[in-house]
């Protein structure tokens, strides 16, 4: 029998709860509001200083901006859409756009999406262990 092993979240922002579903997290600025991805103490929009809180992101949004990849890594399967989502409740995204044709006249902006979690494409860490990214979708 083989022990299953842990999933790593891809980037610091993605949080992996030991119950319940993963979810991404922002910091809002108590002072103006700003919602940025990733730790800090100081808001790049209004400059407060301590003033950042942790802020769970919504999984609903809608698609402002894109662009179809056709070149990459070596290993990385072309083309792919690489995209920046607004989110609902505050909150800019860039991730991958799943599950659409790479095709400009399929891809509206302002189209709704939704945030999904799933395997990172099977890397791997020196353990075993997998990494859990998150990816966007159009919403059904």
């Amino acid at each position: 029998m083989s022990e299953e092993k842990a999933a790593l979240p891809a980037v610091p922002w993605l949080k992996i709860p030991e119950s319940g579903d993963p979810y991404l997290e922002g910091m809002q600025c108590g002072e103006c509001g700003a919602i940025f991805l990733g730790d800090r103490n100081v808001c790049s929009k209004c400059g407060a200083r301590d003033r950042m809180s942790p802020k769970r992101l919504s999984n609903q949004g809608s698609l402002y901006v894109y662009s179809i990849v056709h070149r990459s890594f070596p290993g990385i399967e072309v083309p792919y859409v690489s995209a920046i989502v607004d989110l609902e409740g505050g909150g800019t995204v860039k991730g991958n756009l799943v599950d659409v044709d790479p095709d400009p006249e399929k891809i509206p902006l302002g189209m709704p999406v939704e945030v999904v979690y799933a395997d990172a494409l099977g890397r791997k860490d020196k353990d075993g262990n997998h990494y859990l990214s998150y990816f966007f979708q159009p919403r059904q």
